[in-house]
């Protein structure tokens, strides 16, 4: 059966150049492009190559006006062809710059191929600006839609935190802080590194490289991929968020509290709170909300809000059968004798890091002695600052 590995990134010299290893390390690949800079006329163009060039290029129309659902409809009958006809080991899916790899690694599992793994490549000089961008893709060209409406930096936060493996481009221009900020970011991921005539070990000695069927990327790429657990690692109630960390001039907060906040103060207090990171997610917990579960996502100095469900503490006894293993376990490892799951677990991952700063603005937006001693029913009438942001 034919093995898929999905390489993507916004990091181009760094994305083709996994892709180009993989090509060169496994014999019997090919790699599938689908290039969505042509959407704006109304097609995506597709390509299909090995280690000698192009093999095949086409073009599929737009589908609803999207980009990116174009991919979806052309990716699984292009793959479905190369698996049957039995000539080939591995296909290797390089998407486009903004392309999220989340959403092609479950339409090409939902298709019945076999993902084997998904690997995002990285630039370590670049992830700092990334994450500091704030632009919307449609001002830098790379919008999969004219509906797109995401940014530069959260587009990028998903492809690196979803990816278990890490193709890290071995960059002159990358330094000690950007190195550890992208080991604080994700800090699970297996890295791998990639590029460049020679490597270094990590006593720091030189030494050729030698790709092969045996190297460290090609058994990142088929060691195996379980796109259930992907998705579960993401989910704001489950999610494997980074541990404490503090090295190299950057630092990782985990804040985490049993009180909740107080709608209007955190509401006030939101700029400065998304302003003093350069990644920062979690879930946290509303006063005048206490049933929801609420998702906090910052990135590019811009802060994503939206619910995620009830917190498991909310439901009846029987309706805990209908909640996945995953989530009632991680939500048993975090369970609080009065309130159940419902708690604020914030992190922050930034270089320069106020750490104390950030930690008592946090402690101000939660619930007074006397606010919480009032009880869940006076929480509830406390002003609804979030209703707009939640679009409720």
């Amino acid at each position: 059966m034919l093995s898929v590995v999905i390489v993507g990134g916004l990091h181009a010299d760094a994305r083709k150049a996994a892709v180009g290893q993989l090509l060169a390390d496994v014999p019997g690949s090919v790699v599938l492009h689908h290039d969505l800079a042509t959407a704006a006329a109304g097609t995506v163009v597709r390509t299909i190559r090995d280690a000698t060039g192009i093999l095949s290029a086409g073009e599929t129309p737009l589908v609803n006006d999207c980009a990116c659902c174009a991919l979806r409809e052309d990716l699984v009958p292009e793959l479905r062809r190369l698996d049957a006809a039995g000539t080939l080991r591995l296909a290797v899916v390089e998407l486009w710059d903004s392309v999220e790899p989340k959403a092609m690694a479950e339409v090409v599992a939902a298709g019945g191929l076999t993902v084997t793994g998904v690997i995002t490549a990285v630039d370590p000089a670049l992830v700092l600006p990334c994450l500091g961008n704030g632009d919307d893709l449609a001002e830098r060209g790379l919008a999969a839609a004219a509906t797109d409406q995401r940014t530069v930096a959260d587009t990028f936060a998903r492809q690196l935190e979803y990816a278990p493996v890490l193709a890290v481009l071995d960059s002159p221009e990358a330094d000690e802080e950007d190195r550890e900020l992208l080991a604080q970011l994700h800090p699970t991921a297996r890295q791998v590194p990639i590029g460049g005539g020679s490597q270094t070990d990590p006593v720091g000695t030189r030494y050729p490289v030698r790709h092969s069927a045996h190297s460290p990327l090609v058994r990142a790429a088929l060691a195996g991929f379980d796109v259930e657990s992907a998705a579960a690692a993401q989910h704001p109630a489950c999610a494997l968020l980074p541990a404490e960390a503090d090295a190299h001039g950057v630092s990782t907060l985990v804040w985490h509290r049993r009180r909740p906040f107080h709608p209007e103060r955190l509401y006030e207090a939101l700029e400065d709170i998304t302003c003093a990171a350069a990644r920062s997610r979690g879930r946290f917990w509303l006063a005048d909300k206490p049933d929801v579960l609420l998702h906090w996502d910052a990135a590019g100095g811009a802060l994503c809000v939206e619910s995620a469900g009830p917190w498991l503490a909310s439901l009846p006894d029987a309706a805990w059968d209908m909640v996945p293993p995953v989530r009632r376990a991680a939500a048993a490892m975090d369970w609080h004798p009065e309130h159940g799951d419902c708690c604020q677990h914030l992190v922050f991952t930034s270089p320069g890091l106020d750490r104390d700063g950030l930690e008592r603005l946090l402690e101000s937006c939660l619930l007074t002695d006397a606010e919480y001693s009032a009880g869940r029913d006076a929480w509830k009438r406390l002003p609804p600052a979030f209703d707009t942001l939640l679009e409720v």
